[in-house]
């Protein structure tokens, strides 16, 4: 007893200086960094600035083919569709490319394709804001400008969205949400939701004025390797809707299927 006694007198004892310097202590105006004193504060503020909100001086590139996948339906319908996007340069400022579009292995051709150039830049930790160009090179060629926000939402959905104006004066939006799931280390299965809206009927593009599409789909792949490559299977429901849809039907298409899906997700 006697020995928790002393115990507590000086631990009271050590304590209650430490408390007052503590309270009439001052916190410093900055961070003290040793580099200061060899370089000058001056410059080490100035290239601390650089490395943490300009990215530094290096640049960095990277490519993502995100989807490459063969999709076929109950009709004997096959289509190749990818969605890849690459880009370069530093943490703030990146030239991005991306691409998407569908070919058909029953008709050999090229049905629908784009191809986007935009300048992006980080507004907050987790989002760019993009703007550039975009060329549909099928079908019936044509350009849009292009101003967009890409990053990851809260609880890590990544999410892709778009305003598109085209040189005819049509403005449609589209928007990408990706989510990822680890059920093991390397076995990763990822929702995905798309959709389409536009601001006016365009029969010559099977455009419909309001929500015009959506896709629900669910991808299971697998990373071998370095996971820089990745197989994957899945299924995924498309559908149009409105004036989209009455377009579709009238080019005796199906506007609303079921397809499955074969793939590889690879990066570098």
């Amino acid at each position: 007893m006697r020995h928790l006694f002393v115990a507590s007198l000086l631990t009271s004892f050590l304590t209650v200086p430490a408390l007052a310097v503590a309270q009439d202590a001052s916190p410093p105006e900055k961070p003290w960094y040793q580099a200061d004193k060899y370089f000058g504060a001056e410059d080490m503020d100035e290239a601390r600035k650089e490395l943490l909100h300009e990215g530094g001086a290096q640049s960095t590139f990277m490519y993502i083919g995100d989807r490459l996948e063969t999709q076929f339906d109950g009709d004997n319908n096959e289509v190749l569709v990818w969605d890849s996007n690459a880009w370069f340069g530093k943490s703030l400022h990146k030239l991005y490319f991306k691409s998407e579009g569908e070919y058909s292995w029953d008709d050999e051709e090229i049905e629908e394709g784009e191809v986007q150039a935009l300048y992006s830049r980080g507004i907050s930790t987790f989002f760019d804001v993009q703007a550039g160009v975009r060329y549909d090179f099928e079908p019936k060629g044509r350009t849009h400008a292009v101003l967009g926000l890409q990053g990851f939402a809260p609880y890590m959905f990544e999410v892709d969205a778009a305003l598109f104006l085209s040189t005819d004066g049509d403005l449609t939006a589209r928007i990408e949400v990706e989510h990822e799931q680890m059920i093991t280390q390397r076995l990763i299965i990822q929702p995905r939701v798309e959709g389409v809206f536009a601001a006016q009927d365009n029969a010559a593009f099977g455009e419909g004025e309001g929500f015009s599409s959506l896709d629900l789909g669910l991808r299971l792949r697998y990373e071998i390797l370095d996971r820089k490559f990745a197989p994957y299977i899945g299924v995924e429901w498309q559908s149009a809707f409105g004036n989209t849809e009455n377009f579709i039907k009238a080019d005796g298409g199906d506007s609303s299927k079921v397809v499955g899906l074969i793939g590889i997700r690879t990066w570098f």
